[in-house]
């Protein structure tokens, strides 16, 4: 029988999302308001993490200039969830496996992707999820919730092996009321995988509200009837993320299987640049979310203990938007991408239909480009 330390178990109990509690560290003032739970996090590590959040935040708003320039497909921003992003991130070692949906920008530039990758995989080019073997990413998924047997499966492979790598997995409010998020959900309980379930509960799948999604009062309170802990965080909040996703990693590690953590946030940008928010959310909304900015807060904690001011702000920034561009113009300097690679992709071995499809293909825009 498993023993599990209870330290490990404890933040789970004290934040039971059937009492309606929700772990709070830093108020949007970015003052310390629940010191008890402050995770065990160095200053350089803590300015590592602003710097990684306002880092995805330039990569995300330059991409959305590119994208009205014409220079990029239609894309999610991760604009407003950065805490959410980096914090969980940041909590898992590099040899684990992050599992996204589309909405982690922050997550992926933490765990080892570059801006590059980035703008390859929304310029449409396959190598933008084709990375390196030391980063363990699986590709980015659009479909809604599909990614999480993926990470179920990767658990379990884990589990198979007697290996020790946690696996990291994200969806949205509107992913859990899809099948495969119970599927996924259960599966993992029943064989133990190693996986946290995290929930970015930003308050709308693309128009739709959460109070139209589920009818429970918190949405990890889900987790318990798969028999796994589940914990509601301050999604704009990076001391409440990483802490929740640090003891989450290790109750998982230790072999006592998944946990479910919900992030309240809120997605101050469009669901994406195809969206128009303003036809379904309320200005006012939008007002009063601005004021919990995950790096309006982050920035004020650091202020007050003087490890940051407007002239690192400043330097970081034109530093961050000069590397941003560099990698922008490389991505642009690679030209279209080749025709081949919408079907090699496919399958380690192309199947015969694959490549009669690609031959035909071939042959069609051969003719058009004579006519």
């Amino acid at each position: 029988m498993k023993v599990i330390e209870k330290e490990k178990v404890q933040i789970f109990d004290a934040f039971n999302p059937f009492q309606g509690q929700r772990l709070k560290i830093m108020n949007p003032d970015g003052e310390i308001i629940n010191d008890q739970w402050m995770p065990d996090i160095t200053e350089n590590r803590i300015i590592e993490a602003y710097k990684n959040m306002l880092y995805a935040r330039i990569v995300d708003l330059k991409a959305v200039s590119f994208q009205r320039q014409g220079r990029l497909y239609t894309l999610p921003s991760n604009f407003g969830q950065e805490a959410a992003a980096v914090g969980s991130a940041m909590a898992i070692r590099r040899d684990d496996w992050l599992v996204p949906a589309y909405r982690e920008l922050g997550a992926w530039l933490t765990h080892g992707l570059t801006a590059l990758d980035y703008f390859l995989y929304v310029g449409g080019s396959e190598e933008g999820c084709r990375f390196g073997d030391d980063v363990k990413m699986a590709p980015f998924s659009v479909p809604i919730s599909s990614q999480l047997t993926h990470a179920a499966g990767l658990g379990h492979a884990v589990n198979y092996k007697n290996g020790k790598e946690v696996v990291l997995t994200y969806f949205g409010d509107g992913g859990t009321s899809e099948g495969d998020f119970h599927e996924s959900m259960n599966w993992a309980a029943v064989f133990g995988c190693p996986v946290i379930f995290f929930c970015n509960n930003n308050g709308y799948a693309i128009s739709l509200p959460r109070d139209k999604q589920s009818k429970v009062e918190m949405l990890a309170q889900k987790a318990i009837g798969y028999g796994m802990p589940g914990i509601q965080v301050d999604g704009n909040d990076f001391f409440a993320v990483y802490k929740a996703t640090s003891e989450a990693a290790a109750y998982a590690r230790s072999g006592n299987g998944p946990v479910m953590i919900e992030a309240v946030t809120y997605r101050r940008g469009a669901h994406t640049t195809s969206d128009d928010p303003g036809r379904y959310r309320p200005g006012e909304e939008e007002k009063e979310w601005e004021s919990r900015d995950p790096l309006l807060r982050f920035r004020a904690y650091l202020e007050k203990r003087e490890l940051w001011n407007q002239e690192k702000e400043d330097k970081f920034s034109e530093q961050s938007k000069k590397d941003i561009d560099n990698q922008f113009a490389e991505y642009e300097a690679r030209g279209n991408t080749p025709l081949e690679d919408i079907f090699s992709y496919m399958y380690k071995d192309m199947p015969d239909l694959l490549k009669h499809q690609m031959i035909e293909l071939q042959s069609f825009q051969s003719r058009r480009k004579d006519e």
